[in-house]
C-alpha cells in the first residue's frame, strides 16, 4: 500500500465552478453531498436534500457538528425567503448567580455549565414538515447508514479529530467526558484519514429522530437520558427546558449591496455583523481585489462591525438598539467617516474561533436552501450522552457574566450565536445560498464572498479559493499565506498588526450556489477542507 501524507499538497491545484441544471447540493464532505443528491434523485427537493445532507455532516464531520448542536436555515420556497432559528435556550435553573458563587467569573469553555438546548434535531423536522416533499425516514436514510456500516474519515476531519483528540486526552479528567472517547476513539486514539469509523449508537439516535420527528429527542426517552445525563455532569439541563423547545420561523434581515440584496438571519446571530460592514463598504468605489486599499477598507469595516455587534447583539428580546436602526444609511455613513489612512483600534472584545459546516441545496423547481449547524467549538462541550451519539454544543460559551451586557446569561434565554447562513437575491428573484463557516469568522468570510462576487466578478469556485484574511482583536489581523507579500507588509505599514497564518484549520470554509436566468446553477465549494459539489 502507498505510504502517503492525504494532508501533504505541494502543487498548486485548481477546482473548476460545477454547473448543472436538475439539483446541486455543496458541502465540506463529500459523502454527506452525496447523501443528499440520492435524495434529489428519489424525487426529494432542495430541501429534503439539505435535511439529508446535514444529518450525514454529523456522522462524516463530527469535529464541527452533531446531534447536539444547533442549527439555522434561509430557505427560498414558491419565490420567497423564510429564515430558521434554531438555536436553544439557557436552561431554565442556570444564573449569573449561581455561576458565580460556584466561582466561575466568564462562562466555561466545556463541560455540563455551557450546554444549552440543542436545535438540529428541531431544525429538521421543522423544515420537512414546512416545505418537504419526503418523510424524515427516507431523507436520513443516507445518515443512518454511514453511522451504521462506518465511513472512511476524510484528510481535514482526521486531522482535526486529531488535534481534539489530543486536546481533550490532556483536558479532560473526569468521569462524564468518557463517553466522548468511548465514542469518538478507535483504540484509544483518533482514527487516520481512511480508517473506517461507525457509531451504532449514532445510527440508533438518527434513526429515532427520524421515526418521530425529533418527539421522542425533546419529549421522550432520548429527553429523560439527556437531561439525566448533563445534571450528573455538574449542569442545569432539565427534562422541562427540551420540552419546551420549538424552533423559531422568522424575517431574514437584508441590506442593498450595490443592487443586490443581502440576506440573513436576525439576532440572535451575528449575521447583522456582514450588514454592517458591507453598508459602511458600500460608499467606497473598489476597482482591485488584491490592493492594500482595498484590504485597509475591509478591515476597518469589520472592526467597526463589530465593536457594534459585540457590544449589542443578543437574543431579540433583550436587544437594547433596533436591527433597522443599526443598519440605516444615516448610520453607515457616520461610521463610514471613522475610517481613514491608517488603523483604528476598536472598542470590542476577544473573538474566539468556532467550528461549524454550511451547506447549500438547490433543486429544479426553484428551491433553494443555505444551511448551517454547529457543535461551536469543535466537538462541543466535551461530553456525548452515553450510548446515542449525541455530541452535546457549547454555544453558553457565548453568554457574558456581566449583568449589564445585552448579552448576559439569564434563564431561558437564547446567547450570541455565530453560525450564519446567507443568500443572495436581486429584484425579488433568488440568486443563491452562500456561506464561511468557522467561528467569528463568518461574516468576514461572507463580506468577503459577496465582495468578490458582486465588486470584482469572481465565479463561485474563484470566490472561494481567493486569499482570506480575519481580523481578530484590536489592530490584529491574520492574512493567509497565499496572500501577496507587498500586501502583508503594506498593512503593517498602515499600523495594522498583521501576519501570516498557514492554519489547516482558519479561515473559514464556504459553499456557493448561483442560479442564473436560464434556471442554470453554478457552485463553488472550499478548497480548504474535505468539500465536494454533487450535481445532477
Amino acid at each position: 500500500m502507498f505510504n502517503f501524507d492525504p494532508n501533504h499538497y505541494p502543487y498548486a491545484s485548481r477546482r473548476s465552478a460545477v454547473y448543472a441544471r436538475r439539483g446541486m447540493v455543496a458541502t465540506s464532505q463529500p459523502l454527506a453531498a452525496q447523501a443528499g443528491l440520492a435524495v434529489l434523485q428519489a424525487g426529494g427537493n432542495a430541501i429534503d436534500a439539505a435535511i439529508a445532507a446535514a444529518a450525514a455532516l454529523t456522522v462524516v464531520e463530527p469535529t464541527a457538528n452533531g446531534i447536539g448542536g444547533d442549527a439555522f436555515a434561509l430557505i427560498w420556497h414558491q419565490g420567497k425567503l423564510h429564515g430558521l432559528n434554531a438555536s436553544g435556550a439557557a436552561p431554565q435553573a442556570i444564573s449569573i448567580a449561581r455561576l458565580s458563587a460556584a466561582g466561575h467569573q466568564s462562562m466555561p469553555k466545556y463541560g455540563a455549565l455551557p450546554v444549552t438546548v440543542p436545535g438540529a434535531p428541531g431544525a429538521w423536522a421543522s423544515m420537512a414538515e414546512r416545505f418537504g416533499s419526503l418523510p424524515l425516514p427516507q431523507s436520513m436514510a443516507g445518515a443512518i447508514a454511514l453511522a451504521q456500516d462506518g465511513y472512511p474519515v476524510s484528510p481535514v476531519v482526521a486531522f482535526a479529530w486529531q488535534q481534539a483528540h489530543a486536546l481533550f486526552r490532556r483536558e479532560f479528567k473526569e468521569p462524564h467526558f468518557q463517553s466522548w472517547f468511548d465514542t469518538f476513539s478507535i483504540e484509544g486514539r483518533a482514527p487516520r484519514a481512511g480508517e473506517i469509523w461507525r457509531s451504532q449508537g449514532h445510527a440508533d439516535t438518527l434513526r429515532a429522530i427520524a421515526a418521530d420527528g425529533a418527539a421522542g429527542f425533546y419529549r421522550g426517552a432520548l429527553a429523560d437520558q439527556t437531561a439525566a445525563f448533563v445534571r450528573a455532569a455538574g449542569g442545569c439541563l432539565d427534562v422541562a427546558d427540551l420540552a419546551a423547545y420549538r424552533p423559531q420561523w422568522v424575517d431574514p434581515i437584508s441590506c442593498n449591496y450595490r443592487g443586490y440584496d443581502v440576506w440573513e438571519i436576525p439576532p440572535n446571530g451575528h449575521g447583522l455583523v456582514a450588514l454592517l460592514a458591507l453598508n459602511i463598504l458600500q460608499g467606497f468605489d473598489f476597482s482591485q481585489r488584491d490592493s492594500l486599499l482595498t484590504y485597509h477598507r475591509q478591515i476597518e469595516a469589520i472592526k467597526l462591525a463589530y465593536a457594534d455587534g459585540l457590544a449589542h447583539i443578543a437574543d431579540s428580546g433583550h436587544m437594547r438598539v433596533s436591527v433597522q436602526d443599526l443598519l440605516s444609511a444615516a448610520y453607515a455613513d457616520e461610521r463610514r467617516k471613522l475610517i481613514g489612512e491608517r488603523a483604528a483600534w476598536p472598542q470590542s472584545g476577544q473573538p474566539p474561533r468556532g467550528g461549524t459546516v454550511y451547506l447549500s441545496t438547490a433543486d429544479d423547481q426553484g428551491n433553494m436552501v443555505s444551511f448551517i449547524q454547529s457543535n461551536y467549538m469543535g466537538f462541543g462541550s466535551g461530553l456525548v450522552v452515553p450510548g446515542t451519539g449525541i455530541a452535546l454544543h457549547n454555544r453558553g460559551n457565548n453568554f457574558t457574566l456581566d449583568a449589564f451586557h445585552p448579552n448576559c446569561l439569564a434563564p431561558g434565554k437564547r446567547p450570541y450565536h455565530t453560525i450564519i447562513p446567507g443568500f443572495l437575491t436581486r429584484g425579488g428573484a433568488a440568486v443563491g445560498p452562500f456561506g464561511v463557516m468557522g467561528g467569528f469568522m463568518q461574516p468576514q468570510g461572507h463580506v468577503q464572498m459577496i465582495m468578490n462576487t458582486v465588486d470584482f466578478g469572481l465565479n463561485p469556485q474563484s470566490s472561494l479559493d481567493a486569499p482570506r484574511w480575519e481580523w481578530e482583536s484590536g489592530n490584529n489581523v491574520s492574512i493567509e499565506h497565499t496572500t501577496a507579500e507587498h500586501l502583508l507588509r503594506g498593512l503593517r505599514g498602515l499600523g495594522h498588526e498583521a501576519s501570516w497564518s498557514a492554519s489547516q484549520l482558519g479561515f473559514g470554509r464556504g459553499q456557493i450556489i448561483w442560479r442564473d436566468s436560464h434556471g442554470v446553477l453554478c457552485g463553488g465549494t472550499e478548497p480548504r477542507t474535505d468539500g465536494c459539489i454533487a450535481a445532477w
